[in-house]
């Protein structure tokens, strides 16, 4: 069973345009199911053959030259030398498409792509599967609570069952497409994350700190990143923290949520947030075993805001977006709820202010302190949003409008 994915358009859109694309993402999303459906007929190469990785580094030229081309090479987080050689063979040919790329440790793939083959190259992102995705729906426009947004996205609404135990479940693939079992998939994912991932990253002397370290993480999602508080319960350094939280970001576990401050909101705190990229994933490192227990918990208002902005970011890459510079949080140093606003989108130099509950009951209060961004001059404020499990969309103020989780 294959879910068809939102990107498959861009992904053919820049193959046409570009003489090699590079398709990063965690571990386990469909990043290789997905292109080799769409390029059946492309030579395909994994640097998981120990034989073709070592080819590729004892030379590296060689290796590129000799791979005939369209070429899919799968991996290539461990084939490192390769870059120039690729770029070498992009600036002797004409032909778009030359080379398909893929790999799991995105935020250094970007920075290496970008330095070895800037204008030669496309990067495109692909996480695990969407909402829509999951549910059939065909809209591929990013999240941003306009007017135009609104309107189109309610054309295509469809509602969405059994939320809480898709959120426990997590958004692999594998896990809608198979039988595969929940407690098996993820004790896997996370040996073979050890394995291959943290290992060629970190020399790790102490495997149950860092298993402490991950259940740490999962257990604070949604929450300001603490570096010392975190150290102290591992039980090791903030420096070294500090690296592996920077391991977590690169290979897609995690994502930083920056704040959002400027010159006219001088009592903004600078700390930035730590949300899980998929949620079955942190369920089961802070050991949350169903889903019913896990919306009956302390915990679950974290949890299912971790769960729609994993959502919002993915409508972003699925389009081929970048979104780095226009999601943010805000909180004042009043450490009161009604000065933090869970999400700010901005867009066209306009903020837009993003409320997120688990609740079916929305009021005006949950809104209070996007009135803070009245205080912006150089940027307009935008319509304001509670995102929810109510069941329809309905205007609190002429400025703030309440939307189901389903308009994601």
């Amino acid at each position: 069973m294959f879910i068809e994915r939102e990107i498959e358009e861009i992904v053919l859109k820049r193959s046409k345009t570009s003489k090699c694309l590079l398709l990063t993402g965690p571990r386990q999303v469909g990043k290789s199911t997905l292109l080799r459906k769409i390029f059946p007929d492309i030579k395909y190469m994994t640097f998981d053959d120990q034989i073709l990785l070592e080819a590729s580094e004892e030379d590296p030229k060689l290796f590129i030259k000799n791979a005939s081309k369209p070429v899919m090479l799968d991996e290539v987080q461990y084939a490192s030398k390769i870059f120039p050689y690729i770029k070498m063979e992009c600036d002797n040919t004409d032909n778009y498409g030359s080379y398909i790329l893929t790999g799991s440790q995105q935020m250094r793939l970007m920075e290496k792509s970008k330095e070895s083959l800037a204008g030669r190259i496309s990067i495109l992102e692909l996480q695990g599967l969407s909402l829509r995705e999951l549910n059939g729906v065909k809209f591929n426009r990013h999240f941003v609570p306009t007017e135009e947004y609104i309107s189109l996205r309610e054309k295509k609404l469809k509602p969405y069952e059994n939320l809480w135990k898709i959120i426990h479940r997590g958004m692999y693939p594998q896990l809608h497409t198979t039988d595969r079992d929940w407690m098996d998939f993820y004790s896997s994912y996370v040996k073979t994350y050890l394995e291959r991932d943290i290992r060629s990253e970190l020399n790790i002397k102490d495997e149950i700190a860092f298993r402490k370290f991950l259940a740490a993480c999962a257990a604070r999602t949604g929450q300001l990143l603490n570096y010392a508080n975190m150290a102290e319960d591992v039980g090791v350094s903030m420096v070294t923290i500090k690296s592996w939280i920077s391991v977590l970001e690169r290979t897609g576990l995690i994502y930083i949520l920056q704040p959002y401050y400027s010159s006219h909101l001088n009592r903004a705190i600078k700390t930035p947030k730590l949300y899980f990229r998929d949620t079955g994933l942190c369920c089961y490192l802070s050991k949350w075993y169903s889903g019913e227990a896990l919306e009956e918990s302390a915990i679950s208002g974290n949890i299912f805001e971790t769960f729609v902005v994993s959502e919002i970011i993915k409508s972003f890459t699925n389009e081929g977006m970048e979104y780095d510079f226009n999601l943010f949080y805000y909180r004042g140093n009043d450490k009161s709820r009604d000065s933090e606003i869970d999400l700010i989108i901005e867009q066209d130099g306009i903020l837009y202010p993003v409320e997120i509950k688990k609740s079916a009951s929305p009021n005006v209060s949950m809104a209070n302190a996007f009135n803070v961004l009245d205080k912006e001059v150089e940027k307009k404020r935008g319509l304001g949003v509670i995102l929810c499990r109510y069941d329809q969309k309905l205007y609190l103020k002429e400025n703030l409008v309440v939307l189901p989780i389903e308009y994601l």
